[in-house]
């Protein structure tokens, strides 16, 4: 099938914002769709724009994914059963990355099973950032073509614009190759931490030595992911017991589960940001151009 004129986005509630920024970038066009929900909880769905020959993108952060994965499906069964030539799914963050293997005796491999559902409907999809863990790249549980962008040039030039002689704070060491690309597009120096999680709430870091002239810059510790917010909390507070400036955090995705962000402010963070990848109030870090290449290159 040929693909035709502009793309055309659908965004998932509460994607709107996202979905407009990106397909402001590519002048595409806005697709309308009826969705609800039935009294009974079950999923209305109807797509009003043309989408025959097209490529279509699907707009979907897939934090808290249990409850969004219906409508998701529906979405993208329908959008092929109407002629879409292509969908793409664009899922700023992505969920069920994390059971990789099958730790115990009948665990499920949530993630292999999650990527089957995904590819089922979906002919390409782009994420920013997700955690690999023990895996090389998406490719290996994804069939489809697939992009994990990466969000450091956007942080390295947030701090750039916004942090007067930062030095970058990694919290462990799987963070070192991540902060060290950060840092260095920052023009900054960087530290990397030792942490010990025991749960999910349990987490200890490593105390904290700013030798010489790195006392005198702000220090500004960075994580993929702020879910309980407790490595960072914890580093914060080695931080304080520094005689420094107050840290700024920054984060990729905003889970903020629980009262995660005010315990984090409440620990002495000077300021907490993050990427645009979960809406939060903390956005501050726009992703949406780290999908452009990728979609247009299905034009």
């Amino acid at each position: 099938m040929t693909i035709s004129d502009k793309p055309v986005f659908f965004a998932m509630p509460g994607n709107d914002e996202f979905a407009a920024l990106l397909a402001g970038r590519l002048g595409a066009e806005i697709g309308e769709m009826d969705i609800r929900r039935f009294p009974d909880g079950e999923t209305y769905l109807r797509i009003r724009s043309d989408v025959e020959g097209r490529l279509t993108v699907v707009v979907s952060t897939l934090v808290q994914p249990d409850e969004k994965l219906a409508p998701l499906y529906f979405l993208g069964k329908s959008l092929k059963s109407l002629g879409a030539a292509h969908v793409c799914l664009a899922a700023p963050y992505l969920a069920y990355m994390r059971q990789d293997k099958a730790f115990r005796p009948g665990e499920a491999v949530t993630s292999e099973y999650f990527a089957g559902l995904i590819c089922s409907f979906a002919d390409s999809i782009a994420t920013v950032d997700t955690h690999l863990h023990r895996r090389e790249s998406l490719s290996e549980i994804y069939s489809i073509p697939n992009l994990n962008a990466a969000a450091a040039g956007e942080i390295s030039e947030w701090v750039r614009n916004n942090v007067r002689d930062p030095v970058i704070v990694g919290p462990d060491s799987e963070s070192e190759q991540w902060v060290s690309e950060v840092a260095q597009m920052a023009g900054a120096p960087f530290v990397v931490l030792e942490k010990t999680r025991r749960g999910d709430r349990d987490v200890s870091v490593s105390p904290i030595e700013l030798d010489g002239p790195h006392r005198d810059r702000t220090p500004v510790l960075v994580d993929d992911i702020i879910s309980t917010a407790r490595t960072m909390i914890e580093t914060v507070h080695r931080l304080r017991e520094l005689d420094i400036a107050a840290p700024v955090c920054i984060g990729v995705h905003a889970i903020f589960a629980g009262d995660a962000y005010d315990e984090l402010m409440g620990a002495g963070a000077a300021r907490v940001v993050t990427c645009n990848t979960i809406p939060h109030p903390t956005n501050g870090i726009d992703v949406s151009g780290l999908f452009v290449d990728f979609i247009t290159g299905h034009i």
